[in-house]
């Protein structure tokens, strides 16, 4: 099955500082670890959603699989984000990834999309109770968010097309730790 991630991106970063995205995790931009994870988990394409004016230089968005879209108005919030996403986003699955989520390992990436497919329902991952990211969905879904208004919530997409939401166990910590400020990144 084709699958393809939506990774909000367009986002200031105003409490760590600015630039949160191109932060050094272990040598190479935030960014480029969040888009490797997916890659490395069996997504197909990956589309990064980036503000109007981005000096963003991410290594991955030179490989084939990744394309960047922009957010005409991010400040509306991160459902918009997930709305320009989307509208490039052609796949039998979708899987939506914060961009600041740098810590999310393939095998989760694998696990949600075998779950998804066999389920045809919203998968999210669940670490030691908490529910966490990314979150799998179905792709018939794509036209409910694209119709959607910016200021909704997926949630609400969710219920309104009445797509059940499972939850699936990991052992993956990655999935409940973004990063907000850069005291995240070491801990």
């Amino acid at each position: 099955m084709a699958s393809v991630a939506i990774v909000p991106a367009a986002g200031k970063g105003e409490r760590f500082g600015g630039a949160k995205l191109l932060a050094d995790v272990r040598g190479e931009p935030l960014l480029n670890h969040t888009i490797r994870s997916l890659l490395d988990g069996g997504v197909s394409r990956v589309v990064v959603v980036v503000p109007p004016v981005s000096a963003m230089m991410v290594p991955l968005f030179a490989d084939a699989r990744v394309m960047t879209t922009v957010n005409a108005d991010p400040a509306r919030g991160m459902f918009s984000s997930i709305q320009a996403g989307a509208s490039g986003a052609v796949g039998d699955l979708l899987l939506i990834l914060p961009g600041d989520m740098p810590f999310v390992r393939p095998a989760t990436i694998v696990a949600l999309l075998e779950a998804a497919q066999e389920t045809g329902l919203a998968v999210s991952p669940r670490h030691e109770g908490r529910r966490g990211h990314p979150l799998a969905l179905p792709g018939r879904l794509r036209a409910a968010i694209l119709a959607a208004k910016a200021d909704t919530t997926l949630s609400a997409v969710l219920a309104a097309d009445g797509i059940a939401r499972i939850d699936i166990d990991v052992d993956d910590p990655g999935t409940l730790k973004d990063v907000d400020k850069p005291a995240d990144i070491d801990q």
